[in-house]
């Protein structure tokens, strides 16, 4: 059975009636999709329902990347393939120079950590050549906030009232589309 559903985009002209908003759609179990603004809005993840980013680990193992390549590196060049006495560091051992080493270390992690976060972030934001913009209003990337909602038919007139009755400038209606199931589940009995 096939549900259609439809895209509205609700416009804020400040951040004060959009966040309210946010609040009564998701207290009245509508899913908010996307909320647009053109700056920073401190608590919005956590109200639209966004989960915690797993971008932490990325930039950890990044560094611990980054920590494993100076360390085999400062052992081939200073242990095994051209030991030299330096300030009377024994060289015989890695282990018992770390403390000359320990600088080496710290730039290497950060390098490794800083660059891979910035690739990371290019690609997951699909920032690579030729991409196109995802904003759906150009307006909020200067004094807009906008609300990105994907509901089935039967909350798109729900989501509308909500979204008047706490200020929106504009509730636009940007097309709707049919979902197909992708799984016909039949009775196993």
């Amino acid at each position: 059975m096939a549900t259609t559903k439809q895209i509205i985009h609700g416009v804020f002209g400040d951040e004060v009636p959009m966040i309210e908003a946010c609040k009564k759609l998701r207290a009245s179990g509508i899913r908010i999709k996307e909320v647009y603004t053109p700056m920073p809005v401190h608590g919005i993840d956590a109200l639209i329902g966004v989960p915690r980013t797993r971008l932490a680990i990325c930039a950890f193992l990044y560094g611990i990347t980054g920590t494993g390549l100076a360390t085999l590196m400062m052992w081939y060049m200073m242990v095994s393939d051209w030991p030299n006495d330096i300030g009377g560091k024994p060289t015989w051992a890695y282990y018992f120079a770390i403390p000359a080493f320990i600088p080496i270390t710290f730039e290497a992690t950060v390098f490794c950590a800083a660059h891979g976060m910035a690739l990371t972030y290019l690609l997951r934001c699909m920032l690579v050549p030729g991409a196109k913009a995802k904003n759906p209003d150009p307006r909020t990337t200067d004094d807009k906030f906008l609300i990105l909602l994907d509901l089935k038919e039967e909350q798109a007139q729900k989501a509308e009232a909500i979204l008047k009755e706490n200020g929106a400038e504009e509730v636009n209606h940007k097309g709707s589309y049919v979902v197909e199931p992708k799984y016909i589940l039949e009775d196993a009995h």
